[in-house]
């Protein structure tokens, strides 16, 4: 049934503006079902395309999503941030898989890489450095090249999602069809949303973008793909070296910008087959959060002259650089063996973590993948029912619901933090859960 909320305005923009603010003050839930165009038109006694418009608009801001069969809606995560912060849908019994961090546990020691930077800083940066400090520049290029990126220009962001934007906005304007992974990456969906760009959905299996369904999005008139290399978020898929073959030689006819997000590197648990060179406008971002710890706000992103350039005059503009206490607490990290030693045990530690519960579930005939990184994804009738019965025997996981868009119903399972002992345990709660009859009508 449609929200009851008092909508006002006489224009398209008055209409908009009226729907934001009951978005931004929690009148208006995520998910909320919007009244049809033509009802709202009647309710405000408005010209249906005036309703239009306003719905248009909304949903080229990232607030609204627009389905034929489920109607408009408010996004599950509206670009717009509510005056207060929603509370923890996950029970305070319930043992919490659903939130995709790194296990604490299992982060690098900070403290000698934050005292080397104190040391080297004992005045603040002034206005003009430049934007990628010296010794990020060249630990960030030497680990690159040693997994086969081309890393001659270089620049830096805050985190992976921050120079997808960017790079984004350095090529692409409002209405630009973008090709995603799906199921993907949850706050890339939104954020392509709300700049006003099109995603078009390019299935993926365990071994990456299906090529088939990339060349369907570039007929469709795809401008830019973006990737994910290994530990896809939700699937745990990685790009094997077959498949890298067939992406390769598909980007260097397709015309399109290609953005690699390596947002996991060094606990992946699987090797990097980057594309990254393969297509005239590309940017390969590695961030250092998930390894290091997720507070550590950096990405290295490397690419071409013109799309290096491009973010560095924007970040100039703007922010003038990343902050070079965090660059060269990054540096004084990739240089630290025991650092480096910390990251290979937290690595093992996932891939064995990953594998236990995938094979757990198989043996019990559940269908699980989860072939890197931190989560393993398990295909689903119905997400709500699976969730809901999961969270009844003690276990929150992810609804697969914002990670897809046309792809089936599956849920998202964290495995950063699991225990040996509660593998079994979680596996027959899955399976029962699987077992369970379905909603109604789902």
């Amino acid at each position: 049934m449609p929200a009851q909320y008092p909508f006002q305005g006489s224009t398209a923009k008055e209409i908009a503006e009226s729907i934001e603010r009951a978005v931004t003050s929690g009148e208006l839930p995520p998910d909320a079902l919007l009244p049809p165009v033509r009802n709202l038109a009647a309710q405000l006694g408005v010209a249906p395309n005036t309703a239009a418009a306003a719905y248009r608009a909304l949903r080229d801001r990232g607030i609204v999503t627009t389905d034929g069969r489920r109607g408009t809606r408010v996004r599950p995560r509206p670009s717009v941030a509510p005056r207060a912060e929603p509370g923890s849908v996950v029970s305070p019994d319930a043992r919490d898989l659903a939130d995709g961090n790194p296990a604490a546990d299992l982060l690098p020691d900070l403290r000698a890489a934050l005292t080397a930077t104190a040391r080297a800083h004992q005045r603040a940066k002034r206005y003009g450095v430049p934007v990628v400090s010296a010794g990020l520049a060249e630990r960030g290029r030497k680990s690159l090249a040693a997994e086969g990126v081309p890393a001659g220009d270089l620049t830096v962001a805050s985190g992976t999602l921050d120079a997808i934007e960017r790079v984004l906005q350095a090529h692409l304007r409002p209405g630009d069809a973008v090709a995603v992974e799906d199921p993907g990456y949850a706050n890339l969906l939104d954020l392509v949303a709300a700049l006003g760009l099109r995603a078009l959905p390019v299935p993926i299996d365990e071994a990456g973008p299906l090529p088939d369904a990339l060349r369907t999005a570039v007929r469709r008139g795809a401008r830019a793909l973006v990737v994910t290399p290994r530990a896809q978020n939700p699937t745990g898929a990685a790009v094997s070296a077959e498949r890298s073959v067939e992406l390769r030689a598909l980007l260097r006819t397709a015309g399109l910008l290609l953005i690699e997000d390596d947002h996991a590197a060094g606990i992946a648990g699987a090797p990097l087959h980057s594309l990254a060179g393969s297509c005239e406008h590309w940017a390969y971002a590695r961030s250092l959060s998930k390894a290091y710890g997720p507070d550590l706000r950096i990405a290295l992103v490397a690419g071409d002259p013109t799309t290096v350039s491009r973010v560095e005059g924007r970040l100039r503009l703007g922010h003038g650089w990343v902050s070079h206490l965090l660059q060269d607490t990054a540096a004084a990290l990739l240089a630290d063996p025991a650092a480096a030693a910390a990251v290979a045990r937290a690595e093992q530690a996932y891939a064995e973590r990953r594998a236990a519960l995938v094979a757990a579930l198989r043996e019990r005939g559940v269908s699980a993948y989860g072939r890197s990184g931190l989560n393993v994804w398990v295909p689903v009738r119905d997400e709500t029912a699976t969730v809901t019965a999961l969270l009844a025997a003690g276990w929150a996981v992810s609804p697969g619901a914002r990670f897809r868009l046309a792809s089936p119903p599956g849920i998202r399972i964290t495995v950063s933090e699991l225990a040996p002992d509660e593998i079994g345990p979680l596996a027959d709660a899955v399976r029962d859960a699987l077992r369970a009859p379905t909603r109604t009508g789902a």
